[in-house]
């Protein structure tokens, strides 16, 4: 909630800046701080940090992306308790739950593979921890050409070494990929060949080449990188009922 505001000091200072996602607690935050920056003429970018990593290019070999899936999810709610970071669970201050928090990352890859959707199913629940914010959400995407996604989202997993539970799918015109939890992946192509391979599918070390990133494109204005602008059609996606064919919260 204190995240335009800070925004705003640095534009104010004429200093560039990368921001986290979401930005603000809804649209109107992130909307006044994109219109702001570009005004302003002061170069800004997001921490989109599965943009071009292991993931995004194992997917991508599935050619033109026609079928998509995406599943991350994260260990319970309580853990934001435990770590000292209680205003998490209230969404006046976070601007959300697993969707808000979670969902960007997947949704901004599935508007780059498949294009812009029309049609937006939104599903979300509390039900698994009772938390002021969902646990859990779903969204079906569905373009104008019929390309489909689906993207799930939660706070449902135990506590463990493994962090988290995650798969990933793609159909495309060249073949089919996929990605586990485990890092394992693998491709066929439509001649029927299958190639295998181990990703890292831990999301931590991404931010490290984030600053990289950040560091070595500062003095273009950060291009190549993603922007607010960005963020917003993203935002629009999990924020905005008025994109979605329909909506049930649970």
């Amino acid at each position: 909630h204190q995240m335009l505001a800070v925004a705003r000091k640095l534009i104010e200072r004429r200093i560039p800046f990368v921001i986290e996602k979401p930005a603000g607690v809804g649209l109107g935050d992130l909307g006044q701080l994109e219109e702001e920056a570009r005004l302003a003429a002061v170069p800004a970018t997001v921490a989109l940090v599965q943009r071009g990593a292991p993931i995004d290019t194992w997917l991508r070999q599935a050619g033109d992306i026609v079928y998509e899936r995406m599943a991350f999810i994260a260990g319970p709610a309580a853990r934001y308790r435990r770590n000292g970071n209680p205003w998490m669970l209230d969404p006046a201050l976070s601007g959300g739950g697993s969707l808000m928090n979670l969902g960007p990352h997947f949704v901004d890859m599935t508007i780059r593979h498949l294009g812009h959707p029309v049609e937006v199913l939104r599903r979300q629940s509390a039900a698994l921890h009772g938390e002021a914010v969902d646990d859990h959400a779903t969204l079906v995407l569905r373009t104008g050409t019929g390309r489909e996604a689906i993207v799930e989202v939660g706070y449902a997993f135990p506590d463990s070494p493994l962090k988290r539970y995650c798969s990933f799918t793609a159909a495309g015109t060249s073949g089919f990929a996929c990605i586990d939890t485990t890092g394992s992946a693998s491709f066929t192509d439509n001649a029927g060949t299958t190639t295998t391979a181990h990703l890292q599918v831990d999301s931590d070390p991404l931010y490290e080449r984030l600053v990289d990133d950040v560091a070595d494109t500062l003095a273009g204005g950060f291009a190549g990188m993603s922007t607010l602008a960005e963020l917003v059609t993203t935002m629009e996606i999990i924020w905005s009922p008025g994109l979605a064919g329909k909506e049930q919260h649970g």
